[in-house]
């Protein structure tokens, strides 16, 4: 694919020239004959609506509504509570580091990604309406933050085949304009329902459908809000997903017959003897997606913790209330959603790469302000700020793993993409105490994030320019 044209969808932006020599290998793959040769814009749309309705559990449910209601009104105390829902995202995000690969190969090697996608997502939002009956009592403490983990888990393996689905729906040179354009789209569904929250069920005296304080109710019609929601907007993607291949058109990984248990045991046993195997073909012949992998998980760990901690901090460091905080988590999205809309087309024109890069550098200098101003208007502008290049720099990180990636390892490479950034997940929050206790003052945490971000810039600019994903993209332009 030649990166001079918007129709390339190069992966680093550089002229076109010959090739350098690129080690043989099993990622040499042929174009896919599944991508399509124009983006199906029907398919496009639902799946951006996915996003739309899926970015409701992140924003209302995980950051600002739901677990800050759980960990405040229904623990014995916000301290403990607060320790204890650290450890159950902890231990969700083992659970998703240790099956989202296998889970992955296993559904590229029966071809059942839409499947999952239903089954999954159903999950999810079955135990985000399961949070509607979590009263203000600590007897519901602990099922709160089980259904909170195992909501986390089944979204995290929703994800490995919904961004492996980007792949069969866009053209290679639309990869990076519908990934960023899932990405606001997802923003904007998240600050919608956020308005819905506040308006709706938080600020009234009587909310909606008699919503009162009394028994945690606001909060929990929120949930039970924000479960149909994300339902709602999933069935688009549901029935208009590329469908997945029949039973006679799957190939079988390997031949299953006896007990089914004990065969079930010894072929995820094999997944991950084949994705080990993965792991070390990816090292000597595609070291490129081998970098990115890690560069990949640094900075979005990076970007997770920024969303993270925004709303502790403000309350904290700069004396935001309840409300502030929501307020600006929906500025926050506003802002987010028109950075990925905006940087969409660049990432077709000059190559995911350069829009991340250019993305981290940003971020990187938008943080220092935080970091040595006490001012609540600083913190304003900076926070939507780095909101700005948080949704471009993910968005198009999802579009340089899919130009790089062969068709038939799309949802193993995402499940992969997935555990990279999971095992990490500690380094962000971790350089943000750590900064904290050092220096011995809140806005110090932001000196931890920095730190965060710039090793994640480092590593992507050791991302080869070229590699065997940069040879594929060639052959999909030609084809």
């Amino acid at each position: 694919m030649s990166p001079s044209t918007d129709s390339a969808g190069p992966v680093d932006g550089q002229p076109t020239g010959a090739s350098p020599a690129l080690p043989a290998g099993p990622s040499l793959e042929p174009a896919d004959p599944a991508a399509p040769a124009r983006t199906n814009l029907l398919q496009a749309a639902a799946w951006a609506l996915w996003d739309w309705g899926s970015s409701a559990y992140s924003a209302v449910i995980v950051t600002f509504v739901f677990a800050p209601y759980l960990v405040k009104a229904v623990a014995d105390d916000p301290v403990s509570g607060a320790a204890a829902l650290g450890w159950a995202s902890g231990l969700a995000g083992l659970v998703v580091a240790v099956v989202a690969p296998a889970a992955g190969a296993r559904a590229d090697a029966k071809s059942r990604h839409r499947l999952l996608l239903t089954t999954y997502t159903g999950i999810v939002v079955a135990c985000i309406f399961a949070l509607a009956f979590i009263k203000s009592e600590p007897v519901f403490f602990l099922p709160g933050l089980v259904f909170l983990a195992a909501a986390s888990v089944f979204f995290e393996l929703a994800q490995v085949s919904y961004n492996a689905m980007l792949g069969r729906i866009a053209a290679p040179g639309s990869v990076g304009k519908v990934s960023n354009i899932g990405w606001g789209f997802g923003y904007l569904g998240g600050l919608v329902m956020l308005l819905i929250a506040l308006f709706a069920f938080i600020l009234p005296e009587v909310g909606l459908f008699g919503a009162v304080s009394e028994d945690g109710w606001r909060f929990r019609l929120v949930a039970g809000a924000t479960a149909v929601w994300f339902a709602v907007w999933a069935v688009p993607l549901i029935f208009l997903a590329p469908h997945d291949a029949s039973r006679a058109e799957a190939p079988i990984a390997r031949a299953r017959s006896g007990n089914r248990v004990a065969h079930w045991f010894t072929s995820w046993k094999q997944d991950y003897a084949d994705l080990f195997r993965r792991l070390k073909d990816l090292f000597q012949n595609d070291r490129q997606t081998f970098v990115f992998f890690i560069a990949s998980a640094v900075f979005r760990d990076g970007l997770t913790t920024i969303f993270a901690v925004a709303g502790v901090l403000a309350a904290s460091a700069y004396g935001f209330t309840e409300t502030d905080v929501i307020y600006l988590g929906i500025a926050a999205n506003v802002v987010a959603a028109i950075g990925c809309l905006v940087s969409g087309p660049l990432d077709d024109a000059v190559g995911p790469r350069a829009v991340i890069i250019t993305g981290l550098s940003c971020l990187c200098i938008g943080a220092v302000p935080i970091l040595l101003s006490d001012n609540a208007t600083v913190f304003w502008a900076c926070a939507l700020f780095l909101c700005l290049f948080v949704g471009p720099v993910n968005a198009s990180s999802r579009s340089f793993l899919t130009r790089i990636t062969p068709p038939e390892r799309a949802g193993e490479n995402f499940g992969l993409y997935a555990t990279t950034g999971r095992a990490i997940s500690f380094l962000g929050p971790w350089l943000f105490s750590l900064s904290i206790t050092i220096f011995g003052f809140e806005r110090a945490g932001a000196a931890g994030i920095i730190v965060v971000l710039l090793l994640g810039l480092t590593l992507m600019l050791a991302v080869p320019r070229t590699g065997p994903g940069h040879r594929r993209a060639e052959q999909a332009a030609q084809s």
